[in-house]
């Protein structure tokens, strides 16, 4: 099958748009964090920065993109595990409408079930129904934690299929076995694809040494503190 330059270039602009645009809404930030893990990192990623309307507009826009291009049309619900996956769902599922015209529902899990009124459950949204199609929507995945939490109260919701999981980034670094990442330890382990809008190595190839807004965001400092960083910590 040929390839469609136009539509392999149009991907390569949307990446990159969305690394400014995380760069720019102070989600993608660089300098010095201890992870949960206990890892000094010298980048870090927080969806909870973005806020504003015009910010979740775009974030829906950016996965409701890559989502189409991965996964293509063929599912009905998105499901944002709690607490950052709520608004991302929500907003995919609006940017989804919008760009492609095709109606999927949102749903996400709450941390503790509500016993009472119409809405009782462990569910926000849309309840899950047999024969679903489901697309899981996180911020980034780390450890693969949330998914350990999330994928058996979906499959135990209803008799639904798991498409895929899509992140924001692919930090690109070994998860809990050692070797892998979280990533690919999550395809292996639940068995449905995981793709990430991008990843680190497309970051650092877009912002090293390169001006943005009157400012290097990557200098040579910078990059061998990250490459310092994937050599005790990188996916084999």
């Amino acid at each position: 099958m040929p390839v469609n330059t136009e539509v392999l270039r149009d991907m390569e602009q949307y990446k990159q748009e969305f690394i400014e645009f995380m760069v720019d809404s102070n989600v993608l930030k660089f300098g010095e964090f201890t992870l949960k893990s206990g890892r000094k990192s010298p980048f870090f990623m927080n969806a909870g920065a973005y806020v504003t309307g015009s910010q979740l507009k775009r974030l829906g826009e950016y996965y409701a993109k890559a989502i189409h291009d991965k996964y293509g049309d063929d599912f009905d619900v998105l499901f944002g595990p709690a607490y950052k996956g709520i608004p991302i769902s929500v907003v995919t599922a609006i940017a989804y409408s919008e760009l492609y015209g095709k109606e999927v529902r949102y749903c996400s899990d709450r941390k503790e079930e509500k016993d009472h009124g119409a809405d009782k459950g462990s569910f926000l949204g849309s309840k899950l129904m047999d024969g679903d199609r489901v697309v899981m929507i996180e911020d980034v995945t780390t450890s693969g934690k949330s998914m350990e939490e999330t994928v058996p109260k979906v499959r135990g919701a209803a008799d639904v299929e798991i498409v895929g999981l899509m992140v924001s980034l692919d930090r690109m670094e070994v998860g809990k076995g050692g070797e892998k990442c979280a990533l690919e330890e999550i395809k292996d382990l639940y068995g449905f694809e995981t793709n990430a809008i991008v990843n680190m190595k497309e970051v650092v190839e877009h912002l090293y040494n390169k001006e943005y807004k009157g400012k290097v965001i990557i200098d040579d400092t910078l990059k061998t503190a990250i490459d310092e960083y994937y050599r005790q910590y990188g996916a084999k």
